[in-house]
């Protein structure tokens, strides 16, 4: 079954279940810490992990499809996430 998987796709499903699973162990952390002080840091802690992935992740899909799209289209998915995370930053 996963013998004929494209790289690009295990390196972003990869990435994504590690992103997952951060975001798992920080809310088993909150439990533990038990304190909305500390909670609040492990969450703002997180807000950087987010947009790493998603620049991560778009890279390397990006960089499977590299023969597929041209140039001009690859630059216009670069703007948009980065419209993206500055969405997200202004708000």
């Amino acid at each position: 079954m996963f013998q004929f998987l494209e790289k690009a796709i295990i390196g972003m499903a990869l990435l994504r279940m590690l992103s997952g699973s951060i975001e798992i162990m920080a809310a088993l952390l909150f439990l533990k810490v038990n304190n909305v002080e500390k909670a609040l840091i492990i969450n703002s802690s997180l807000a950087l992990i987010g947009p790493i992935v998603l620049i991560v992740t778009t890279t390397i899909g990006l960089i499977g499809i590299a023969e597929k799209v041209s140039f001009a289209k690859m630059l216009w998915i670069f703007c948009g996430v980065g419209l993206i995370l500055y969405g997200v930053k202004s708000s």
